[in-house]
């Protein structure tokens, strides 16, 4: 394998829209813009808790490999691969992206989340080198799993800047939010809905757009829409091809996420300019400043819906909000700018 080959080994489905498969698609993408040679490698779809099937089908794939070859595996399957990683670690140069630790994974109950972290901590000592896609995750890495600096780089996403950035005025009439991710647990969307509902008189509108990735908690979010009375303000647009459209035609964008191991959509949000509420938790606050947002603790929901009905009520809030969310936007890296970080990685592992 040339110095500038890559075997970049993803699990599930590379072109499912959430932020991680995001980030590895325009990595790939930006990596051949680069000059590297880049191969997928498709891994099953049932990790970071695999089928003996799935575990049989990588195990081979793995083996298969020359010696020396290069191997970015994508954080969602290398926490649960520490008995490849002690096989494999010593002929490949195995390298792991990590959006965020597995524990924290959606759909993850307490026992399966103390294996996962003994798990992806056993894998991560077989790394040659390990890449957090945010400095919150890097800290963690380091104080939870052992990770060593010298193996660690940090890699944020780059941000689609809009052809055209431009302060948002506050408009007249209903206040529109937004508000974008898939429906699972993580993303709060069921604090924020309750919030909401604290928020009845004043004049919003919320507009949720991400697919239903779990059936029972886009059930249970549409079951609290009509408990609340709210059917005539919240819809459920489901998940679009492009959000930028829905991020234009917003004034707020509203997320409280109990974790994000980046949180690139609200790089997104900003760059169009729009105030963001959302929740001091995993890399937040470190993408969002405080000059571009209302930030609270995680699953409050009073603290929520304050924040709420302060940049309801206060055009001229949203207005300086909006401003500090276009300068925090500009000071962030582009996708060839992080690329170019992630491939003196690569090359030195």
């Amino acid at each position: 394998m040339t110095q500038r080959e890559l075997v970049f080994a993803i699990p599930g489905d590379l072109a499912a829209r959430t932020g991680g498969y995001g980030y590895d698609r325009r990595m790939l993408a930006e990596l051949e813009a680069l000059g590297w040679r880049v191969r997928v490698l498709g891994l099953g779809a049932g990790y970071p808790m695999p089928s003996p099937e799935e575990v049989a089908a990588s195990d081979a794939a793995f083996a298969a490999l020359p010696d020396g070859a290069r191997v970015l595996v994508d954080g969602l399957a290398f926490g649960a691969m520490d008995a490849l990683a002690a096989r494999e670690g010593g002929r490949l140069r195995l390298c792991a992206l990590v959006h965020h630790p597995l524990a924290l994974e959606t759909g993850v109950d307490a026992a399966q989340a103390a294996e996962l972290a003994a798990r992806e901590r056993r894998a991560l000592a077989r790394a040659r080198a390990v890449i957090a896609t945010s400095r919150t995750t890097a800290d963690a890495l380091v104080a939870q799993y052992g990770v060593d600096l010298a193996r660690l780089s940090v890699v944020p996403p780059g941000t689609e800047r809009p052809s055209r950035l431009a302060l948002r005025e506050a408009r007249v009439g209903r206040v529109r939010i937004v508000a974008v991710g898939s429906l699972i647990p993580r993303k709060g969307f069921d604090v924020l809905i309750a919030a909401l509902g604290l928020l009845h008189p004043l004049s919003w509108q919320l507009r949720i757009v991400g697919g239903e990735r779990d059936a029972a908690t886009a059930a249970a979010l549409r079951g609290q829409v009509r408990s609340l009375h709210l059917d005539d303000r919240v819809r459920f647009v489901g998940e679009v091809a492009d959000t930028a459209p829905e991020l234009a035609d917003a004034d707020v964008f509203a997320l409280p996420s109990r974790h994000e191991g980046y949180g690139m959509v609200f790089a997104e949000a900003m760059a169009h300019g729009l105030p963001v509420v959302a929740c001091r938790a995993g890399a937040v606050p470190e993408v969002v400043p405080d000059t571009a947002g209302l930030l609270v603790p995680v699953d409050d929901v009073q603290a929520l819906a304050d924040a709420l009905r302060r940049l309801i009520g206060d055009a001229g809030l949203r207005t300086r909000l909006s401003a500090g969310a276009l300068r925090a936007a500009r000071a962030l890296p582009g996708w060839t700018e992080s690329a170019r970080v992630l491939a003196r990685a690569l090359e030195a592992a």
